[in-house]
């Protein structure tokens, strides 16, 4: 968490780490918990693709991951998500804790999330969120496809 504090700060990110006094596993309860339109919520997930391990972090109204769509922009035929022992081995955290940023892999991202100031998902910390200009995901990670 401090590497991701001191990666925003340097490149001159708005952010906010914000403590939850619950545990939050759902865009619907992230939503309710934080008053803010589900969109702006970010769950990053763990995904494989025919070309490897990606981080896909996306808009909560999104509800599921749409695999086809993930195929097209990838050009591949096969797409799952990661296990939890995957998401542990190639991440170092647990499914719910993964961090938007700083994550080694390649980054899907979606389009939806520069709608909003601020989007809110994980900083690697439980019961901890990142409250981020989504900008920030763009830039700081090493994107390689935009969802729309």
């Amino acid at each position: 968490m401090e590497n991701i504090k001191e990666i925003l700060e340097k490149n001159n990110f708005s952010f906010e780490l914000i403590h939850n006094d619950i545990p939050i596993h759902t865009a619907k309860e992230g939503a309710d918990y934080f008053k803010i339109d589900i969109a702006q919520i970010s769950p990053t997930l763990i995904i494989y693709t025919d070309a490897g391990f990606h981080v896909l972090v996306v808009s909560g109204e999104r509800g599921h991951v749409n695999f086809k769509e993930v195929k097209q922009l990838l050009k591949c035929k096969n797409v799952r998500m990661a296990t939890k022992d995957e998401v542990k081995d190639l991440t170092g955290f647990p499914v719910g804790n993964v961090p938007m940023l700083g994550i080694p892999l390649p980054y899907i991202l979606d389009k939806r999330l520069l709608e909003f100031s601020f989007v809110y998902g994980g900083c690697g910390k439980e019961n901890t969120t990142l409250k981020v200009d989504p900008n920030a995901l763009f830039k700081l990670n090493k994107v390689v496809g935009v969802l729309n």
